[in-house]
């Protein structure tokens, strides 16, 4: 690892838990074109610099490329994202949408805000990743994410269900990964920090008002209470997610 200079614990942690989850649930393989989608946040940007140092330790080759879709709120907000990727080299694609503003309009008058522009979100990057012939599709969910997502699903949808960390659709013509599921957002952001990335904030209006956000804030509460119990729930559903993984793998 001489080639980033030392690493501090949160670093090695993450850089360590993306390659071990890489490999268990069979991730990536030779000549693989991954494209990465990257919001502007601290997840997605960490799993992009993960990802180019992973690609110089494991012993076959594969690429990468940043797909970011710009939801419209402010359309220069990418700029940090653009002069990182070229001053390492990486190839990459803005898609510059109004999805964000549509989906906060009178025009959307069924769902939610953050449903519509999510799923938008994903078309846009499927579609891109059928453009550059993109054999797979990285995201940076958390095991944060996944709780949220699980319980979300749950008390809102009747159903039990989390985040994959390993999926394939169209026929297996694309894999999506999410090779930071397994770890958790304190660590991701000690980590970014200390790689001194360009992230941005979040400009969309009910960013802090989500329905993601209020579990999420449910979580906290009912973890300061029970200090075992969010270890005990991380655990129980990396265990879940890396089996079902492997079983569709």
């Amino acid at each position: 690892m001489a080639q980033w200079g030392k690493l501090n614990y949160a670093q090695k942690s993450c850089l360590g838990s993306v390659g071990k989850l890489m490999r268990d649930a069979g991730m990536v393989h030779p000549g693989a074109r991954i494209g990465v989608a990257v919001s502007g946040g601290v997840d997605s940007f960490l799993l992009l610099q993960l990802l180019v140092m992973r690609r110089r330790i494991v012993p076959f080759d594969f690429e990468l490329m940043a797909l970011h879709v710009n939801p419209g709120f402010d359309p220069a907000n990418h700029a940090p994202l653009t002069h990182w990727l070229t001053e390492k080299g990486l190839p990459g694609h803005v898609a510059l949408t109004d999805h964000g503003p549509m989906a906060h309009s009178d025009a959307n008058r069924t769902t939610s805000p953050c449903f519509l522009c999510a799923w938008h979100r994903r078309k846009t990057l499927f579609s891109l990743c059928k453009r550059y012939g993109l054999t797979h599709l990285a995201m940076a969910h958390t095991t944060d994410d996944l709780a949220a997502t699980f319980f979300m699903n749950l008390f809102k949808g009747g159903k039990v269900q989390g985040l994959s960390a390993r999926e394939e659709f169209f026929g297996g013509r694309l894999t999506l990964i999410r090779p930071l599921l397994f770890m958790e957002k304190k660590t991701v952001v000690k980590a970014a920090r200390s790689f001194g990335l360009p992230v941005w904030e979040n400009p969309c209006p009910t960013s802090k008002t989500s329905q993601r956000i209020q579990t999420e804030q449910w979580m906290a509460g009912l973890f300061s209470e029970d200090k075992d119990a969010k270890h005990c729930v991380f655990n129980a559903l990396r265990r879940w997610q890396l089996d079902f993984a492997a079983k569709r793998h």
